[in-house]
């Protein structure tokens, strides 16, 4: 049995126990999404380049409903020694890629999300993928190298001075979730001195500080922040990268007699927030 509800306004079907609730829906439903892909490790000797910032990307998307959409985190970069960072691991959103960080250099920067820093063998700027980060800063040679910053979210990785680690590129803030919270920082290139004070700063969002006199730190995870480039008087490893984060939402009411599952589930003010630190699928049934 079908029938018209005039205090509702709503289509309503007799279930045999019950009333349907007389929801009709959209095939589709809009969905506000954060994608950061892993960060690159940083390079591994003395001097070398920070890695840089998995790609980062924030927009909206139409998905259908009844369908399972699929979300890739992507883990952060390697370090091994005397050699470059790899690059951080693509994340996925549905029909969305941002790209893993470049690996910092030992001699020139690998691109990607955000590009690695150079290392002195190589005076030369690596860029990052437009629209989804920045370029790495250049390394500097002579008695003691330096190593450029990896490129962040939303600047350049700095460039290295003699003996000095150029900074990494800061990342980008975003309030999806419903803090406003900085992620995708650059790594910070590593120096030939056992001087702490010569490392190169992480950039803000998580980006590993460069190595010079103590080790390179990592990259936060699920920050898609890359690790900070080895240094000291002897060969050290940089940074590893952090792993990256998939962050969605909807306003609550679109999905009313939906069915939404996937990631840790949280409301903040009229939206519904799905946060994804691994792996998964976002289902809307």
């Amino acid at each position: 049995m079908t029938i018209f509800e005039t205090d509702t306004n709503r289509m309503k079907v007799w279930l045999g126990a019950t009333w349907s609730n007389g929801y009709v829906h959209s095939s589709v439903i809009s969905v506000e999404y954060l994608v950061i892909a892993g960060g690159g490790g940083g390079g591994s000797y003395y001097g070398t380049g920070g890695g840089g910032a998995g790609g980062y990307l924030t927009n909206s998307i139409s998905l259908s409903t009844g369908a399972s959409h699929v979300v890739t985190v992507g883990g952060g970069g390697t370090s091994s020694a005397t050699s470059n960072g790899t690059n951080g691991a693509n994340s996925v959103f549905s029909t969305v890629t941002a790209l893993g960080g470049g690996g910092g250099g030992l001699n020139a920067g690998l691109t990607g999300g955000s590009a690695g820093g150079s290392a002195a063998g190589s005076p030369t700027s690596t860029a990052g993928t437009a629209g989804q980060g920045f370029a790495g800063g250049i390394g500097t040679s002579g008695v003691t190298h330096g190593g450029g910053g990896g490129g962040g979210a939303s600047s350049n990785g700095a460039n290295a001075a003699t003996a000095t680690g150029g900074a990494g590129g800061a990342g980008a803030v975003s309030s999806i979730d419903g803090t406003a919270t900085t992620r995708a920082g650059g790594g910070g290139g590593g120096a030939e001195t056992t001087n702490q004070a010569n490392r190169g700063a992480g950039g803000a969002g998580g980006g590993g500080i460069g190595g010079a006199g103590a080790t390179a730190g990592a990259g936060s995870i699920n920050t898609g922040s890359g690790g900070g480039g080895g240094g000291g008087m002897t060969p050290q490893l940089g940074g590893g990268g952090g792993s990256g984060v998939v962050i969605c939402r909807y306003l609550t009411t679109d999905a009313t007699g939906l069915t939404i599952t996937g990631g840790t589930k949280t409301t903040s003010g009229s939206y519904t927030v799905h946060t994804f630190l691994a792996s998964s699928s976002l289902v809307i049934a």
